[in-house]
């Protein structure tokens, strides 16, 4: 494998390790939230989370390269935090959309960083926009999930 496609493989498995700890996150988010809607939210998203990765999987071997099979420390870390949160919070729905919507806004910067890295080729930057797109769209949405606490 070239230099060139090592770095797209590798920047790709970066944004893969975030879309599996996405992923786990809005598991344990629809896991300790009770209000139907916030738990079909959490699931919707978990689900998206995991056909994200099937993609960032898919153009990762294109490449060549190998994928990475686990979330990070950060990741599980977070999904703890959310755990304690829930544990110690009076309102478990308010802090778990709170945190989804801190690391959504994190997915977006994740996403433009990679978007703004000029070895990334063009379709995979098309995939990735995508994918982004959908973020911000979820979270522009969000405020109707807020209104429902």
């Amino acid at each position: 494998m070239s230099t060139y496609t090592e770095k797209v493989s590798d920047k790709l498995n970066d944004l893969l390790e975030k879309t599996y700890d996405a992923e786990k996150g809005f598991k344990t988010a629809a896991e300790n939230v009770e209000n139907p809607a916030l738990k079909n939210y959490f699931t919707k998203k978990s689900d998206e989370r995991y056909s994200f990765g099937h993609a960032l999987k898919t153009e990762i071997k294109s490449y060549g390269g190998d994928v990475d099979k686990g979330g990070s420390v950060t990741g599980t870390a977070h999904r703890v935090w959310m755990d304690i949160k829930d544990f110690l919070s009076l309102d478990s729905e308010e802090a778990m959309l709170e945190e989804a919507i801190r690391g959504e806004r994190a997915a977006v910067e994740e996403y433009q960083e990679a978007l703004n890295d000029m070895s990334i080729p063009s379709s995979t930057k098309s995939l990735l926009l995508n994918q982004k797109k959908q973020i911000e769209n979820d979270l522009s949405n969000i405020k109707t999930l807020e209104d429902l606490r």
